[in-house]
């Protein structure tokens, strides 16, 4: 089984699902040393988990308390270093000085489930790839405060929030409408915003035109394990603990969630910021699962969308 993952012997730890380009990296760090690994659809992935999780560190920085977090945060991070990453966050609003151009972006998860939200205008479309974005289109571009304002403004008179839990998206990634009705849900958010223009909407934000972009393709999401006898993930990893082991075939990743074909026929969904700040070292299926028979996941998983545990998986 071809595995991305890196050798724990260097002290590596993984750092988490990223998306600069259109597919999906895995980051590790080594103190300052980064890396990372690209991922590749219809390859394999394994790992186990080794000793303790620790706190990944605030903005590059290494945690100075080298703290053990918990198995189920998504967030990776003590309590200190989460307060100060959070601190220098756009989020945060301490940056009004900051020179950059942002965009305000309306994006589509699902069925019901549209947010209007800002990212730096270098990033690109990097931030909706993070966020798991099935469709979206910019709204407009300008100062750091012009757009969070427009963002404020939106989400109060078209009553959108300003995220959307993880858990929703993935209890409908499945099951998607085709592209003409993905298109249309955010051509009618954009509609509804730009008859907000002049109304609260500032002057110094320039508002874009329409232009749909459908990441289905990007995600995976149109692609079907072989064999297939049913393509939606139904449960998820809830936690790794120590000498855990994960390992199936990536069909699909959408933000922070790998979708992995695993022995038993189904997709099991890996959301990466459990991973962070562990020692994984790599696996096979044929070395390392076969003391479960039938299984490629030896950790906690939960019911996507129903709430339950199933036991006896570790």
């Amino acid at each position: 089984m071809t595995c991305a993952v890196r050798e724990s012997g260097g002290g590596w730890r993984c750092a988490g699902v990223r998306w600069p380009r259109e597919v999906p990296e895995l980051g590790w760090s080594r103190g300052g040393d980064r890396r990372v690994s690209v991922l590749a659809y219809g390859a394999g992935l394994g790992f186990r988990a080794v000793g303790e999780r620790h706190c990944v560190g605030a903005r590059g920085n290494v945690c100075p308390l080298g703290a053990v977090v918990p198995g189920r945060s998504t967030g990776g991070r003590c309590a200190e270093c989460a307060r100060l990453d959070r601190a220098h966050s756009v989020a945060a609003d301490t940056m009004a000085d900051d020179p950059r151009t942002y965009r305000v972006y309306l994006a589509w998860f699902g069925p019901g489930m549209v947010k209007v939200g800002i990212t730096g205008e270098e990033r690109g479309a990097a931030r909706l790839r993070e966020q798991g974005a099935v469709a979206f289109s910019w709204l407009g571009r300008g100062p750091l405060m012009a757009a969070r304002r427009t963002e404020e403004v939106l989400r109060a008179a078209l009553g959108v929030p300003d995220r959307i839990p993880y858990a929703k998206k993935r209890a409908v990634r499945g099951q998607l409408p085709g592209p003409e009705e993905r298109a249309g849900a955010v051509a009618e958010l954009y509609a509804r915003a730009a008859a907000l223009e002049g109304r609260g909407w500032p002057e110094s934000l320039e508002r874009l035109p329409l232009e749909v972009v459908d990441q289905v393709g990007i995600f995976g999401l149109d692609r079907a394990p072989d064999p297939d006898p049913d393509p939606a993930p139904v449960r998820a990893v809830r936690e790794l603990v120590d000498g855990g082991v994960v390992a199936g075939r990536l069909v699909a990743a959408a933000g922070p969630d790998l979708h992995l074909a695993v022995a038993d026929g189904g997709v099991v969904v890996l959301d990466t910021r459990l991973i962070t700040g562990w020692d994984l070292t790599a696996v096979t299926r044929t070395a390392e699962v076969t003391e479960v028979p039938g299984s490629d996941v030896r950790v906690p998983l939960i019911d996507i969308g129903g709430g339950g545990v199933q036991g006896g998986l570790f």
